[in-house]
């Protein structure tokens, strides 16, 4: 069931949700920001398009890479809005172009799982017959 595939999303959201409305997150030491929201919002999208397209491996088409794209920044910006309400914490703008190029990583992912599972190949292609 399709819905089922969208419980990881809300899952994967509530603990980005939890982490960031900490006053002092928990992070690997000596790993940078820009790491950290990358890993975190490249897993977002991946979810997040496996929702949409409805499983992985799938091919990405333009509809489904820009409704991942707007949903995964979208949390991001909402995300950082979220921490101007928390002591210690701050909004920053970089964090959400990191946060961009985390989701495209994602995408990326998706793309090379969809082409290296051979899922390309598998697909069928209408041709007509003259």
């Amino acid at each position: 069931m399709k819905l089922l595939l969208w419980l990881p999303v809300a899952v994967y959201m509530a603990a980005i949700f939890y982490v960031s409305a900490q006053s002092n997150p928990p992070a690997p030491g000596g790993v940078p920001d820009y790491i950290l929201h990358g890993v975190e919002y490249a897993g977002l999208s991946v979810l997040t398009f496996r929702a949409l397209a409805g499983g992985l491996p799938s091919r990405l088409n333009q509809a489904r890479v820009w409704l991942t794209l707007v949903i995964t920044v979208g949390y991001g910006v909402t995300d950082e809005l979220h921490q101007l309400f928390v002591p210690l914490r701050t909004a920053d703008i970089r964090d959400v172009a990191y946060d961009l190029a985390g989701a495209l990583l994602g995408l990326a992912a998706c793309w090379a799982w969809n082409i290296i599972s051979g899922s390309e190949a598998r697909i069928p292609t209408t041709r007509s017959r003259r």
